[in-house]
């Protein structure tokens, strides 16, 4: 019975990396230079829209993203080192992986196409990894809550406007 459980539970984990790793992912693949970065904060612009900031570690650009309320508070509680009473989508992500063995390695936002933001959650499963295709929101939320890094592509960084710099 335990081995048909454990069957069971590695069949749903294939069928989630499998399933949710192949949508989109032409458009967020891993390219060129990486560069990891620092959550600044969760702010509210003037027009009420929350915005997430970054900046690249090593040179300080920074990378600010319009995001969701929803998403805000998502990527607020682990930088405030706040644990919901519940799980927010993002911990029970998290708490899936784990039941599977599968651990985050990295976030990475990978494209700005169209004035949309792509990255992915890339997650090691045994000894290979995984490539998530994310809202760069989401992928900031997990990496956060479980201390990964969080990179960026030079080229999203390079297409920061000028005056977008946190």
């Amino acid at each position: 019975m335990a081995r048909r459980s454990l069957c069971a539970r590695r069949g749903v984990l294939v069928m989630f990396v499998l399933f949710g790793a192949t949508s989109g992912l032409a458009l967020a693949q891993e390219t060129g230079d990486l560069k990891e970065l620092e959550v600044l904060g969760v702010v509210a612009d003037p027009g009420g829209q929350a915005r997430i900031l970054l900046r690249s570690k090593a040179d300080k650009r920074g990378l600010s993203m319009v995001i969701g309320q929803f998403e805000a508070v998502g990527i607020a509680l682990p930088l405030e080192g706040v644990v919901p009473p519940r799980p927010y989508t993002h911990d029970l992500i998290l708490d899936l992986l784990r039941h599977f063995d599968a651990t985050v390695a990295r976030a990475v936002i990978t494209e700005l196409k169209e004035n949309t933001y792509y990255a992915t959650i890339v997650v090691r499963v045994g000894n290979r990894e995984v490539r998530i295709d994310s809202r760069p929101s989401d992928a900031v939320a997990v990496a956060l809550r479980v201390g990964v890094p969080i990179l960026a592509s030079e080229k999203v960084l390079a297409t920061q406007p000028p005056g977008g710099q946190p």
